[in-house]
């Protein structure tokens, strides 16, 4: 597929998705919207693809919805390039239309899924969904000159892409909601100390940090146990009872048990060599996977 807003380069197993509209601060549209959750169907059905790296072009990750429309930006009425949702009998919106959905969520959601590691090097600027599409990824490390806001509070709007359930979970409900109240753009050290990303280094530090952070699950890790121990960590963190988890961790010690990679792990550990996991996640994912129900928009 050809690229308009992105780009997706594959090199040693590591695919790199760039935001690439640096000279609009990689502002996100609907072109990109699309192309994104595209890059992860195209990620997810290539078992040459180990681990993936997000990042943007130029001096910005992000800067947030291209809100070059003014105050229409987020009137779908307003917009004729939107479809908007039809009415009920009483005038009220019918919610539950596909029309109504937020385009960051779609992307996030899309993230989630996803079958293989995905790590954040957030370069500059990302506020908005700029910030909010990096809860769906797995770690994220910043340059030392990126700057974060959730500054939908300040534009008169709400926080979008799931994030009201991804950043809670990932920061703590009071830094949550200290940096949502308030709207405010802080610096890497902040969003280092609030745990939102898991490291700072220099600018030109970044991407060799993300790549060595790949480089460890691509060269040492079995795909399919990646994919399977990716969706068990997300969506066992919403389980109401611990029981739920070893269900599923239960049917994976089995299931794993018995497949050619482990007894290649076993036998590389006992005679002190690198592992050559041979299963494909296109291939060789477990009958009970996937074990939940996609939840529908409704």
């Amino acid at each position: 597929m050809a690229y308009e807003q992105i780009k997706y380069e594959i090199a040693d197993n590591i695919l790199t998705i760039t935001l690439n509209r640096p000279d609009k601060m990689n502002a996100f549209t609907g072109i990109m919207q699309k192309e994104l959750i595209a890059a992860f169907d195209a990620a997810d059905a290539d078992d040459n693809v180990r681990a993936i790296i997000i990042t943007g072009a130029g001096k910005a990750f992000c800067a947030g919805a291209d809100l070059s429309e003014g105050g229409a930006t987020f009137d779908r009425a307003a917009r004729k390039d939107r479809k908007t949702a039809p009415l009920r009998p009483n005038g009220e919106v019918e919610w539950s239309d596909d029309a109504v959905r937020d385009g960051g969520g779609r992307v996030t959601l899309r993230m989630y899924k996803c079958l293989k590691p995905i790590i954040g090097a957030i370069n500059g600027a990302a506020v908005g969904i700029g910030v909010t599409m990096q809860l769906a990824m797995d770690i994220r490390i910043a340059s030392e000159n990126a700057r974060f806001g959730f500054v939908f509070a300040r534009r008169g709007i709400v926080p979008e892409a799931a994030s009201s359930w991804f950043l809670p979970r990932i920061v703590g409900i009071s830094q949550a909601l200290e940096w949502c109240f308030s709207g405010r753009v802080f610096d890497a050290k902040e969003a280092l100390a609030g745990r939102l990303v898991s490291k700072v280094v220099p600018a030109d530090e970044l991407i060799p940090a993300a790549r060595a952070l790949a480089r460890e699950s691509a060269d040492n890790s079995a795909p399919v146990s990646v994919a399977l121990l990716r969706q068990m960590m997300w969506r066992q963190s919403a389980m109401d009872d611990p029981m739920e988890a070893h269900k599923i961790d239960s049917r994976g010690i089995y299931s794993r048990g018995a497949s050619d990679d482990v007894k290649e792990g076993v036998m590389a550990f006992l005679e002190k060599r690198p592992a050559k996991f041979t299963q494909t996640v296109s291939k060789d994912m477990p009958s009970y996977f996937p074990w939940w129900e996609e939840r529908a928009y409704e």
